[in-house]
């Protein structure tokens, strides 16, 4: 019996919500603790690494417990509702961190709530993409399946890439309009240094204390203001709005005349605080140490942290009311023996099939090349592009590349499909990908500034992205019917349990690859400076006598440089060693896959014949 279009709107709508709430995690965890609140990029990139490590034990484990679940409800369902009512519990808790936390307390927090929304995913994933063969037949339905699956999945992440910086500032900018929480400061006890900046960013060493500044009014949050430390960096642009007046001349977020800035105050109450403009060597000529200096800071930090905690809200009760859906339209329409093991017996029986193996690695270095891309695209838009609107910029090319994304897998593949197979078709897919990212970095050296110039990037890597995605689920499928003849096991859940965790694994490399980036090339604007025995104030001074002896940088040409390399060239490297290992490891041609399922059909029809044998014995032993 086919499956009818009640169930393919259940199982694709559960994949939608499913992968929403991947690629927030999966996109932003690492922006949110890092460049909004505030955790160093090292120590977020080892808290995301190790969670990982944790899920090598904690997925095969997910894989046991469901091939031993026994509920009149089926074996997949009970545990789909489950963790999906976890995770979007603590999907919500991790992108709303108490503003009171930091340091240390922050960072634990961190950790605590991505672990957790790790092993809660798990617990809704592994039942999820275990079902395909379990309600499915092998071969093409199976296949179409996998396929609308995948692509229902890429719709989700398409949907969390394209709308969520744009949802988040509303959305945030909304809840503080709302908000009685504002409070606004007139400094009047505020050490204002002016620092000269060369063409290409570094601090030349000259710089200015102003003598009598002026009155600086600074709008925060209470929050922000009772953390005790206030900051806005000077890489925080786009946290903040600023409008000062420097003798003539106006600076200002939107005006013709931009600054870099660093702002520190440890109690708004007290009126003190430090100030350090960064301008060019041309404005720097004209200025001196009598100049006045006012002006206004609105700290609009929390703009983006309130954003993303009531943003995940909406995306949390969504993922829940889809896998809903799932449960109740979807059944299993054949019991799937699944004999239970040991761990260590599951894990053996998994190194056992080479094809799973090939895969698995396959998965991990490919999807390794997409998240590293995913993980910095938007500090290259905020840094490197740059601008006052470079969050629409960012959300124009987010929206095309998922617009590709849906395109490729309900478009493009069918139709590549119609001429050649998987494996050719992974093959085109990789070639289309290492392109994008040639073409990717080669308008970055030239210095493009123009969003919808990277949209042809855009067109052949994301394009190339959706079309893996169906295929790497449809590869993994078939290796479970592999398995079941060379092992006389079938392990899908093990099977697919892996798939989950290669795929967490991939982003935690990913995201320890792009914190080691950041940190390294000094992209990180919670590096700049921080605080010295409780006193931000203390930490900033520092910073500025150290920076300024040592002409160190705001953002120099070679964070930049070190910025796209590891965007674009380092994943062209790992796409190689992925297509390598796909091509010694993975074996199921079309005419290989066709000889394995007559054979399970045939071994199946041999044990139904087997058991009508027995029960018929059995009934002539009752007679007599």
């Amino acid at each position: 019996m086919k499956l009818g279009l009640k169930e393919k709107f259940g199982y694709g709508i559960g994949a939608v919500g499913k992968d929403m709430v991947y690629m927030l995690s999966a996109t932003y965890i690492l922006y949110y603790y890092q460049d909004i609140m505030g955790v160093s990029a090292w120590v977020m990139g080892i808290i995301l690494m190790v969670a990982r490590v944790f899920d090598a034990f904690n997925d095969p484990l997910m894989g046991v417990v469901v091939a031993k679940t026994k509920t009149k409800w089926g074996k997949f369902r009970p545990w789909l509702f489950i963790g999906t009512l976890a995770n979007a519990v603590v999907l919500v808790a991790m992108f709303a961190a108490p503003p009171a936390l930091n340091g240390k307390g922050l960072a634990a927090y961190a950790a605590a709530t991505y672990i957790l929304w790790g092993i809660t995913y798990t617990m809704m994933d592994i039942p999820y993409w275990s079902m395909v063969p379990a309600f499915t037949e092998s071969g093409k339905e199976r296949e179409d399946m996998s396929a609308l699956g995948r692509t229902c999945a890429g719709v989700g992440s398409a949907i969390i890439t394209v709308i969520t910086m744009t949802t988040v500032v509303f959305l945030g900018q909304f809840v503080l309009g709302k908000s009685p929480n504002n409070l606004s400061s007139e400094l009047d006890n505020v050490s204002v240094y002016v620092v000269e900046l060369n063409e290409t960013g570094e601090k030349t060493g000259n710089y200015v204390l102003l003598e009598n500044p002026g009155k600086i009014v600074v709008t925060a949050d209470k929050n922000e203001w009772n953390s005790p430390l206030t900051y806005v960096s000077n890489t925080d642009k786009a946290n903040c709005s600023y409008e000062f007046n420097l003798g003539s001349i106006l600076y200002s977020k939107k005006g013709e005349k931009q600054l870099s800035l660093d702002f520190a105050s440890d109690d708004g109450k007290s009126g003190e605080a430090i100030l350090a403009v960064y301008i060019g060597e041309e404005d720097y000529a004209n200025v001196s140490a009598g100049d006045i200096f006012t002006g206004a800071i609105d700290s609009s930090k929390n703009v983006e942290r309130l954003g993303f905690k009531y943003f995940t809200i909406v995306v949390a009760i969504l993922f829940f009311v889809f896998t809903l859906l799932t449960c109740v339209l979807i059944k299993e329409k054949s019991t799937v023996d699944v004999k239970t093991a040991k761990i260590s017996d599951m894990i053996k029986a998994l190194l056992q099939n080479d094809q799973a193996m090939a895969m698995v690695i396959t998965i991990v270095l490919v999807n390794s090349a997409v998240y590293v891309t995913s993980n910095l695209i938007i500090y290259f838009f905020k840094y490197d592009i740059g601008g006052p609107t470079w969050q629409v910029d960012y959300t124009y090319f987010n929206m095309f590349g998922g617009a590709m994304q849906i395109v490729a897998m309900c478009i493009i593949f069918p139709l590549l499909r119609k001429f050649f197979n998987t494996r050719r078709i992974f093959y085109i897919s990789i070639n289309s990908a290492v392109f994008g990212y040639f073409v990717l970095l080669g308008f970055a050296l030239l210095g493009m500034r123009n969003v919808f110039g990277f949209f042809v990037p855009a067109f052949f890597i994301f394009g190339a992205v959706g079309v893996l995605n169906v295929l790497v689920t449809i590869f993994l499928a078939n290796t479970v019917d592999y398995g079941e003849i060379k092992n006389n096991r079938r392990d899908e859940s093990v099977i697919f349990s892996m798939q989950t965790f290669v795929v967490k694994l991939a982003s935690g490399i990913a995201a320890l690859i792009a914190a080691v980036a950041l940190s390294a090339f000094k992209i990180s604007s919670s590096d700049s400076y921080e605080a010295i025995n409780g006193s931000m104030m203390a930490g900033l001074s520092q910073f500025l006598m150290d920076s300024i002896k040592k002409g160190t940088t705001v953002l120099s040409d070679y964070s930049i440089m070190g910025l796209r390399l590891v965007m674009s060239a380092l994943p062209v490297v790992l796409l190689f060693f992925g297509t390598l290992r796909f091509r010694r490891g993975y074996k199921l041609t079309d005419q290989k896959l066709a000889e394995i399922t007559a054979q399970i059909k045939e071994k199946r029809a041999q044990e139904e014949a087997e058991k009508e044998s027995d029960a018929a014995d059995e009934s002539a032993e009752t007679d007599q």
